[in-house]
C-alpha cells in the first residue's frame, strides 16, 4: 500500500479521477474519518477540498503515484 498527502482544487478533481480510474487497484482518498473512493468524482467534490487529503493506493501503481505528484503536499 502506498500513501501520499495531497491538496486538490475543484479544477484538479477531474484530472485526478481520470488518473485514478486508469489504475487497476483500489484507491481511497480521506481526511479525518471521511473515506471516499478516489474514482468517484461526485464523492471527491462532496469533500472539503480546503483540507490536506490522504490518498491510499491499495496495490502497486507507480504510474498513478507519479501522475498525482503535482498535487503532493510537502
Amino acid at each position: 500500500m502506498m500513501e501520499r498527502q495531497i491538496k486538490l482544487s475543484r479544477e484538479d478533481v477531474l484530472d485526478f479521477v481520470n488518473a485514478a480510474s486508469k489504475c487497476d487497484c483500489d484507491i481511497d482518498i480521506s481526511y479525518n474519518r471521511v473515506i471516499i473512493d478516489a474514482k468517484s468524482i461526485l464523492g471527491i467534490l462532496s469533500m472539503d477540498l480546503n483540507r490536506v487529503l490522504t490518498v491510499k493506493c491499495h496495490g502497486e501503481d507507480g504510474q498513478f503515484m507519479q501522475s498525482i505528484q503535482k498535487y503532493a503536499v510537502a
